[in-house]
């Protein structure tokens, strides 16, 4: 039996409302269709991809949805809160703890299973589009409040052994960089330290679903979806390899900003039992505008996502009519781009 009423596969109890309008635009849009996705692979017994850490290193491996999830997507006890609060890190943050896009709770008692970032990006990106198929990579841009849940989620995991890993470092003032940029191998080494000691008690933390077009035209590949998911440990890895740890750069670039925000975050937690994010990020800015934490480029992110299934996604684009279900497809609201616009209408130009 067909479903008669807008929908996304398997989100059943959620706080949101798909007969609306409203719920189809963009910035819902791009955190539900991916929780379904997710559910999609799980009901076809098909595991994520997990970027991680193993054997002291970062890592490609699999990871079953229920376990990104911490319920089986099914169960009648699952429920979606999208643009939520994940209540266990209240504790660790003065102030209010940001939202982040999906928490995995219990219908029947509210409690919080998994809170997960989820970023839906296209491959390839600006950067890889010309480049070889092989090669095709995706653009990550990440919030501030991504590095917020993530310094929560290392203290959550490390617990007690925090203390022992995060040596305190000596700046006289830590918004000023040239005194942050003469202990920045330090700081870096140190979150590096932190990916690997999470190895045995990682988890799920960032959802990255992938769309594939042909190359840059607005087609999509014929094997089209797919979703890679990102452990603390592995993102945490991610960004000690692409921030500097070069004492003698002149500036501090967004990544970097990134490893020194996520230190004096735990540095807190571990000192005080919690942190302020607030005054850590919009003190500790280094010129750089806080609008985003930092954004990598496709050749950027190539490297670590890089697999047989970023080169051939595992989900078909004749199966998204059993994601998006009921006519949903009806109510998207997509941006309209002109130049998206022109170059989808070669008949203009005939």
């Amino acid at each position: 039996m067909h479903d008669t009423r807008p929908g996304l596969f398997g989100i059943k109890k959620t706080n949101r409302d798909f007969s609306l309008r409203e719920t189809w635009g963009k910035n819902q849009f791009n955190s539900s269709f991916p929780a379904a996705l997710c559910c999609y692979l799980a009901s076809k017994n098909i595991q994520a991809n997990y970027l991680s850490v193993a054997d002291k290193k970062f890592d490609k491996k699999f990871i079953s949805i229920r376990d990104v999830f911490g319920i089986e997507f099914d169960d009648e006890d699952t429920y979606f809160a999208f643009e939520s609060q994940h209540t266990p890190y209240q504790k660790f943050v003065i102030g209010s703890l940001p939202r982040t896009d999906l928490v995995i709770q219990r219908a029947s008692t509210g409690e919080c299973l998994s809170g997960l970032e989820v970023k839906l990006t296209a491959l390839p990106d600006e950067t890889t589009f010309s480049l070889a198929e092989t090669r095709y990579g995706c653009e990550i841009v990440v919030r501030p409040d991504t590095i917020v849940y993530l310094a929560c989620s290392i203290a959550s995991k490390l617990g007690k052994d925090l203390g022992e890993l995060l040596p305190e470092i000596a700046v006289d003032d830590w918004t000023e960089p040239s005194q942050v940029l003469k202990n920045i191998h330090h700081i870096v080494e140190i979150v590096k330290n932190l990916s690997l000691a999470l190895e045995a008690n990682q988890s799920a933390f960032l959802i990255q679903p992938i769309w594939k077009t042909l190359g840059k035209s607005p087609e999509l590949a014929e094997n089209c979806l797919d979703v890679f998911v990102w452990s603390e440990a592995g993102f945490t890895n991610f960004i000690s390899q692409i921030a500097s740890g070069n004492p003698n750069s002149t500036s501090i670039n967004r990544p970097t900003r990134a490893a020194v925000w996520l230190y004096k975050m735990l540095s807190g937690i571990k000192d005080e039992g919690r942190f302020n994010p607030k005054t850590i990020i919009d003190s500790l800015s280094y010129n750089t505008k806080n609008d985003k934490a930092f954004a990598s480029a496709g050749t950027v992110t190539h490297p670590f996502m890089e697999c047989a299934r970023l080169l051939k996604p595992a989900i078909t684009k004749s199966e998204i009519k059993d994601i998006i279900v009921g006519g949903g497809q009806k109510l998207l609201s997509p941006e309209r781009r002109f130049d998206a616009i022109l170059f989808g209408s070669p008949g203009l130009f005939e």
